[in-house]
């Protein structure tokens, strides 16, 4: 296992990651992890993110020095080097021209770290901060760049490692090498880490933590929520019991949909029409944030309501996932806050049954590769993303139920126009937006005065990132025609070409 320390980098969750794709194990904490907790878990190297702060300002974040001394390899990138930097002894001020962007790194010797790689090579930088000096303490120099003279550091008798650019983001080429020398040849970690492993921990982890108990699981349809209850159908087998809530901000086909996906799994599933409630209670509601927070109390009433029927009921089982959860709270640094997530954030603060959330640090490609582990079809491992609330953040607006049909009835036309020109698999996620602005047009010979749709689609790998899909305007064109022909009430259609960031995936 690898440690990584987070201060605040919006990059932190890609360190992981990085080494996840590489088959290294790897869990984030908080940098204000106590020392007794990091080391109860026998990591064989800690990783120091990056973050925003500057080591000289009062309260910029640190991390115990006992974990410094503990005797396990540490790799500290951007603010992470530059604390291990100051921490020793060394100094580190505000360099004379902030670096962002590319920089081409020569090495200045060899290394373990930088085994196979070339001896220049592109990194990217991202700071304002540097060393200017590496003091007494054991440091010294691996690799300079034109502006940075210690671009990359080591302490040989302390295995401790500092590089100032950021080998976790794709910009940096060689970066996936250089994070499995410092896990394989400096820390040596020999284990490897798959979907396979991680599903028979997992499994493992749940009957620990269920014992005897029954869980309810939220079951949508979703990619997520489905991945989610065929791992504990494998973990707890018949005292697993899912539940389907009807919100009535679902789209057209997912129940029947999801009954298909399961024939084969014999989940015990149980449909509940709650979609009166979530109307009456979202009525009038525009504030995209008290949307969330309703559907989130809503969603918990309901499931209690419906487990207090079932004796022996315990847990709460839901399909949240990692950027969910970086997006919504504040879990592991001062990363910033984004939104809040209805399976997150949004939650009761009295629930009366325990969460179990088996995806919680996973994401979205990796949640895929577990569902095929364990013999999902892939026509619902294929599905599109689709958010926790439904399409009432999709509605910009009060939503009704006659917002609804047009919505439903227009995403329908988006998904099966993708579909039938083979789109569907090459983008990330693809959706209609029903904006709250009327639109003037003209059908049969009268003026008409109507809704307008939004189509956003984007290419991404994981959700943190995205960029709008280059659609062909002829499938364009078809989408938006069909949409106003077929969709009474909206007259016009406008197409999305915004990147995240600066936008997000979803309007809402």
């Amino acid at each position: 296992m690898i440690i990584v320390l987070d201060f605040g980098s919006q990059y932190t969750q890609l360190i992981a990651r990085r080494l996840r794709e590489l088959e290294v194990y790897a869990e984030i904490l908080p940098c204000t992890a106590p020392p007794e907790k990091v080391l109860a878990k026998a990591p064989q190297g800690l990783i120091l993110s990056g973050g925003p702060a500057s080591v000289h300002k009062s309260g910029s974040p640190r991390c115990d020095e006992r974990l410094l001394q503990a005797g396990i390899p540490v790799l500290g990138i951007c603010y992470g080097m530059q604390l291990l930097v100051h921490q020793h002894g060394g100094k580190v001020a505000p360099v004379r021209r902030r670096e962002y962007g590319h920089a081409t790194m020569t090495l200045l010797g060899d290394d373990p770290l930088f085994e196979g790689l070339p001896r220049e090579m592109p990194v990217w930088m991202s700071h304002g901060d540097g060393a200017r000096s590496l003091g007494k303490n054991g440091f010294r120099v691996l690799a300079c760049t034109a502006t940075a003279p210690y671009a990359a550091v080591v302490d040989p008798a302390r295995r401790q490692y500092g590089v100032q650019f950021h080998p976790e983001v794709a910009h940096t080429p060689d970066g996936a090498r250089l994070l499995e020398n410092f896990a394989r040849r400096v820390c040596a970690v020999r284990e490897r880490w798959t979907m396979e492993s991680f599903l028979e921990e997992s499994v493992r982890r749940i009957r620990g933590q269920v014992r005897d108990g029954k869980v309810v699981c939220a079951l949508s349809g979703g990619v997520d929520s489905s991945v989610a209850a065929a791992l504990l159908h494998k973990a707890v087998s018949r005292r697993l019991f899912c539940l389907y809530v009807d919100t009535g901000l679902g789209r057209i086909g997912d129940i029947e949909h999801l009954r298909e996906a399961f024939k084969d799994f014999r989940l015990n599933i149980k449909t509940v029409d709650a979609s009166a409630l979530f109307l009456k209670r979202l009525s009038g509601v525009r504030d995209p944030e008290r949307k969330r927070k309703i559907i989130g109390r809503t969603f918990i009433e309901v499931f209690e309501k419906e487990a207090r029927r079932l004796r022996g009921v315990d847990f709460l089982a839901q399909g949240t996932l990692y950027p969910d959860v970086i997006e919504s709270v504040r879990v592991h640094g001062p990363s910033a806050v984004i939104k809040s997530h209805h399976n997150v954030g949004g939650l009761p603060k009295r629930m009366k049954l325990d969460l179990i959330e088996p995806l919680r640090f996973l994401f979205k490609d990796e949640v895929r590769r577990l569902g095929r582990a364990m013999g999902l079809p892939e026509s619902l491992l294929g599905r599109h993303p689709f958010p926790g609330p439904g399409l009432a953040v999709r509605i910009l607006g009060p939503v009704s139920k006659e917002r609804l049909g047009r919505l439903r009835r227009a995403d329908l036309i988006v998904r099966e126009e993708l579909l039938k020109s083979g789109w569907h698999d090459k983008v990330w996620q693809a959706f209609a937006v029903l904006l709250p602005v009327k639109s003037v047009g003209v059908m049969g010979d009268e003026r008409t005065h109507d809704d307008v749709a939004a189509v956003r689609s984007v290419d991404s790998v994981d959700g943190m990132t995205a960029d709008f899909s280059r659609l062909p305007l002829e499938l364009l064109g078809r989408i938006a025609s069909r949409i106003v022909s077929e969709v009474r009430g909206i007259n016009r259609v406008v197409y999305d070409v915004t990147s995240k960031p600066p936008a997000t995936i979803e309007w809402e």
